[in-house]
């Protein structure tokens, strides 16, 4: 029937196919009143960027300072640091965190005794709906002159005992490791989903002809979920300044602020305390901007060679 209005459509106009799909029309309207009001019209705010912007004088009314705010963040003291902090946390982020998630939800799809499994992917769920304020403090907790972590790094490398979460050298790890516990489980879900797409016959042609079950994970399932994990990683590619704040403000301090300051806490910081409201959001486009680029980047460099893309 769909396809019967579709060609019917393109026949004879676009008139003619909203009459005959008026209530699709009708479904996709919140939709699009959604993204207008929540995402499209607040963009109207990027003017702050190029402003000396005063609440009192109105977006309108602010001084045009054209690209003074990003002059100065491109040669202001904290630039290389917070691009270079950035950067580390995300990529840790995608060369650790990413590749984890698929090999856990490889490992859970062999494991053939059902309660077990069920038993495993509770556990590594659960930590992912707990309120991230609960996590950090858990961790700062755990990453105290006298919390359980700090015990067995003392215990077993013989480290001095301090307050891990005052030493900027620990930062990064406690950082990425406490993300593996909080979001591997969930981030694995897509993963598991799209192995159970994979063809059972070509597993069962494969166990005859003597291929060990490692090797028909890596050649029978690792190629059917590729597709997935080329787009999950080309959206990865499009965050990788975007390491958000919130975790960052739970867990630092300012003697740690040399490798735990990135672009979104010092936008927070100098936005929302300072009231730099153009300076921040200077460095907020700036931050979008080349999020934008690298999405763009990843796609098409996946499309050429991966011939995957997501759009």
């Amino acid at each position: 029937m769909s396809t019967y209005k579709t060609q019917a459509g393109s026949k004879t106009g676009w008139r003619h196919d909203f009459r005959m799909n008026k209530w699709l029309y009708l479904l996709a309207v919140p939709v699009v009143v959604y993204f207008v009001v929540f995402n499209y019209i607040p963009m109207g705010g990027l003017l702050m960027a190029f402003e000396n912007f005063k609440p009192q004088r109105g977006l309108f009314g602010s001084e045009w300072v054209g690209l003074k705010h990003f002059i100065d963040f491109f040669t202001g003291p904290n630039f290389w640091q917070l691009l270079r902090n950035t950067l580390a946390i995300s990529m840790l982020g995608l060369f650790v965190s990413f590749p984890l998630s698929i090999i856990f939800a490889l490992l859970l799809n062999e494991i053939n005794l059902t309660p077990f499994k069920k038993a495993v992917q509770t556990i590594s769920y659960m930590p992912y709906f707990i309120s991230l304020v609960v996590i950090c403090g858990l961790v700062t907790e755990f990453c105290s002159s006298q919390g359980v972590i700090t015990d067995f790094l003392v215990t077993v490398f013989g480290i001095q005992r301090e307050n891990l979460l005052t030493n900027p050298s620990y930062f990064w790890a406690i950082y990425i490791i406490s993300d593996l516990w909080q979001n591997l489980g969930y981030s694995s879900i897509i993963f598991v989903a799209a192995i159970t797409s994979a063809s059972t016959e070509l597993h069962e042609a494969a166990a005859p002809d003597g291929a060990s079950r490692l090797q028909r994970v890596m050649h029978v399932t690792v190629p059917c979920i590729m597709p997935t994990i080329v787009t999950m990683l080309i959206l990865k590619c499009g965050t990788i300044l975007g390491v958000g704040f919130e975790k960052i403000l739970l867990l630092y301090n300012p003697s740690i602020y040399s490798t735990a300051d990135v672009i979104s806490s010092h936008v927070q910081r100098l936005g929302i305390e300072q009231a730099q409201y153009g300076y921040s959001t200077a460095v907020g486009l700036f931050n979008s901007v080349v999020g934008t680029i690298l999405l763009f980047l990843s796609n098409a460099l996946s499309r050429k060679y991966a011939e995957t893309s997501i759009f």
